[in-house]
């Protein structure tokens, strides 16, 4: 039974809770303001009321939200009945029926929804959450950013049309047209919500039709989409909301001002979600013709959705073309931005709008930060750049991604621009700033200065003493593989240019840290820009020297020896030349390197004699050292494990003595290396305590010594005798821990560690774990070879 009302007796127009007329004249209560009032004092809902009366659902809905006209008399009393009206308020409803007749109220087209977009993809997370906050129960309020292009209306209308019928009173849609020069102003929302909502004559006064447009929505269940919005103060004016209401709020601008109960930041597609909106807009089956130039096509476009539609627009205009034909067209970055424009779609004119809104400072670094080599910058890099202090910099940066111009990289303290947006700053550069060969140079020495600077704190001669922002190796560490991407970039723009010093400095300077860290495809381009930079410049020496490091990275990091080999005699030839003695046992360790891992061991032992011999003779100990170890590996290499040990162990008690005048990290270094190759013998020796106990050792020194190669070296024989010792248990981690940094580096090695991990885990009883472990030995095998 329904509970009784309470407050009988009031007037109809304080049961109804009609708002008091702010201006004589201006506002009247309508008959769906009337039934909804009854229905909720009630406590009625519209389906338990149009069971009672017979009215149907949507008809009763249609009244609320005054889409429908006055009722004939005969279905008010049937309303009237149900909602045990009293006679003053069964005469108010009638009345208001009967003037909703005659005066029908004022349409809500000016505020309805856009047309949807049919082709939405890849946005059911975003449409997830939306639905979420629509069923919160309370008032919500939830924006969407992201950078122009990237589909926040398309999702604001799919959002409106899905969840619209979920609010009693409506869906009201407004393009605040925030990147306009004159954006929608609050007050023409207000006024325009309020025709919407049958106030005939809105108060003249801004202060009256505020109030009135608060206190209209207060009492009523809405979802208003507040499109493309300049800022917090267009905004925050128009959130006056009822109980169980929704505000949805889209932005290029992050908002932060906003108290809403969430944030979506929208990003590009994803890659399948990308080719599956291309083949929506030209042809599914056409675009599945042409997967490859398809995925091409969608990463040109940087994923981007209006580029996106832009470019399946293209396609489904020219019937003739072929994807690739239109990827083709997108390859040429100068011409990538003209390339996606179709009809009036333009993503240039995207991007030119929020561009508009910057002042001159952002203006400017936004340009310059197209001169970054890398995918992402540091605000130091950026204030090279921009001619400007580091923290005057982190503002501006941040103030582009409060624009959505400019991302947060997923490494704090790192910004990344969008691959289009990128090529729009490169071009707005060209244009207002045409001369800007100085601004890219000092980028490109600071940079490189930077490197070898950080290069410095590693090898025998590692400085210990701060380099501008770097503050130590660890530091020098961190810099060098985060900003890998630049100085290399900006390494290859030097070669380019002729600056044949800078690129010869930084070659020799990464020598000792290329040991340990990077990949070997990285120090290949290094080195052979060193080798032309040295001869650019007419340097035998050091010619000789950058043939050497190519040597090195050719047979031991890629594991390429006959190149490797046919590259030795260049590097020999050259140290001859030179007259330098320590740079001929260098080409001679290399090549003792080189003819071991391509089998051939007795050259290769004689080779490393010979190093020796020209080590000594040039009174250079720790070439000696390095090249007695190469001995030890070619014992190793022959199975004569114990003397291998032997001459290991003669090399640790060596290098704890002090003998080697080098700095303290690359002391680590070396134990850490000569102990793994210790434990390398001991395995084959199976002297299990033993290649624990070594293994243990170079992993601590490795730490030490951030030394990662050799730390993964020391994980996976530490795995291996906690194997055979019993533990599987200590052995999984160290073998995980040692798989995932090889694979990491694109170690030769890791399919070893895979394949011992699998075994493992079958000893664990974990069958899955052990053939993934055995497909990803396969993989890394095949791809090795």
């Amino acid at each position: 039974m329904r509970p009784a009302r309470a407050g009988r007796g009031r007037s109809a127009a304080a049961t109804a809770g009609c708002p008091r007329p702010l201006v004589s004249g201006h506002v009247g209560t309508t008959f769906g303001d009337l039934l909804r009032k009854h229905r909720r004092h009630g406590k009625l809902t519209q389906e338990e009321l149009a069971e009672g009366s017979g009215v149907s659902v949507r008809a009763i809905s249609d009244m609320e939200r005054g889409r429908a006209k006055g009722p004939q008399r005969r279905t008010v009393e049937a309303l009237a009945a149900v909602l045990e009206l009293d006679r003053d308020e069964s005469d108010a409803l009638v009345a208001a029926a009967k003037e909703g007749r005659v005066r029908r109220q004022p349409a809500v087209a000016p505020c309805a929804l856009p047309p949807d977009v049919t082709d939405l993809t890849g946005r059911e997370p975003e449409l997830a959450a939306l639905t979420e906050a629509a069923g919160a129960g309370t008032t919500s309020v939830v924006v969407v950013h992201g950078p122009p292009g990237a589909g926040k209306t398309a999702l604001a209308v799919r959002a409106g049309y899905l969840l619209g019928p979920k609010f009693a009173d409506g869906c009201f849609f407004f393009d605040l047209r925030g990147m306009d020069a004159r954006p929608v102003l609050p007050t023409e929302v207000v006024h325009r919500m309020l025709l919407a909502l049958g106030v005939e004559h809105p108060p003249p006064g801004e202060a009256e039709r505020s109030d009135l447009y608060r206190e209209l929505l207060r009492s009523r269940s809405t979802l208003i989409v507040l499109d493309n919005a300049a800022d917090e103060a267009q905004v925050r004016p128009l959130l006056a909301t009822g109980l169980g209401s929704l505000v949805l709020v889209t932005s290029r601008q992050v908002l932060g001002g906003l108290e809403a109960v969430a944030r979506l930041g929208l990003d590009v597609l994803e890659r399948d979600d990308s080719v599956a909106l291309l083949g929506a807009i030209a042809g599914r089956s056409r675009v599945a013709a042409e997967d490859a130039a398809a995925r091409e096509v969608a990463r040109l476009c940087g994923h981007l959705p209006l580029a996106l539609r832009i470019a399946g627009n293209r396609l489904a205009g020219r019937p003739k073309w072929t994807v690739a034909h239109l990827a083709g067209q997108l390859a040429d970055e100068r011409r990538r931005l003209t390339a996606l424009t179709a009809g009036d779609l333009q993503v240039r004119t995207a991007f030119e709008m929020s561009y508009r809104q910057l002042d001159g400072k952002a203006a400017l670094l936004f340009r310059r930060l197209s001169l970054a080599p890398g995918a992402t910058v540091t605000p130091e890099l950026a204030a090279v750049a921009a001619g400007v202090d580091r923290y005057a910099a982190e503002d501006t940066l941040e103030d582009l991604v409060d624009m959505s111009l400019l991302d947060s990289a997923d490494t704090p303290g790192r910004y990344a621009f969008h691959d289009l947006v990128r090529v729009f700053a490169g071009e707005r550069l060209a244009r207002e700033e045409p001369d800007h060969d100085d601004t890219r140079r000092r980028v490109v020495s600071w940079l490189l200065g930077t490197a070898v600077a950080a290069a410095g704190f590693f090898g025998p001669e590692a400085r210990t003493e701060p380099a501008g922002p770097l503050r130590g190796r660890a530091d020098a560490d961190a810099w060098l593989s985060a900003e890998s991407g630049n100085w290399l970039g900006a390494l290859r723009w030097a070669a380019a240019h002729g600056l044949h010093r800078e690129v010869l400095d930084l070659a020799t300077a990464v020598h000792w840290y290329s040991d340990q860290r990077g990949t070997g495809d990285t120090w290949v381009e290094v080195f052979t820009a060193g080798v032309s930079a040295a001869r650019a410049l007419g340097s035998v020496r050091d010619e000789a020297v950058q043939l050497n490091f190519l040597t090195w990275t050719l047979s031991v990091l890629l594991r390429r020896p006959h190149e490797a080999l046919a590259l030795h005699d260049e590097a020999w030839r050259a140290a001859v030349a030179a007259g330098d003695v320590v740079e001929q046992g260098w080409a001679m360790h290399y090549r003792s390197a080189s003819e071991m891992r391509s089998g051939d061991l007795g050259a290769a032992r004689e080779s490393a004699a010979r190093a020796q011999e020209l080590f000594r003779s040039a009174e250079f100990r720790l070439g000696e050292q390095i090249s007695l170890s190469c001995l030890g590996l070619v014992l190793h290499g022959l199975r004569r494990y114990e003397e291998a040990v032997r001459v290991h162990r003669r090399l640790v008690a060596e290098v704890r003595s002090g003998v080697l005048d080098v700095a303290p990290a690359l002391v680590d270094e070396m134990l850490a290396s000569l102990l793994v190759r210790v434990a390398d013998s001991l395995v084959e020796l199976e002297r299990w305590p033993e290649v624990l106990a070594a293994s243990s050792e170079a992993l601590a020194h490795s730490v030490a010594a951030t030394a990662p190669a050799t730390t993964y070296d020391a994980r996976y024989l530490r795995g291996l005798a906690l194997h055979r010792l019993g533990d599987p248990v200590g052995a999984r981690a160290e073998l995980t821990g040692a798989a995932d940094l090889a694979t990491a580096r694109r170690d030769y090695r890791v399919g070893a560690m895979f394949e011992e991990l699998a075994d493992v885990h079958d000893e664990l009883g974990d069958p899955d774990a052990a053939g993934e472990c055995r497909s990803r030995a396969a993989e890394s095998r095949s791809a090795d070879r």
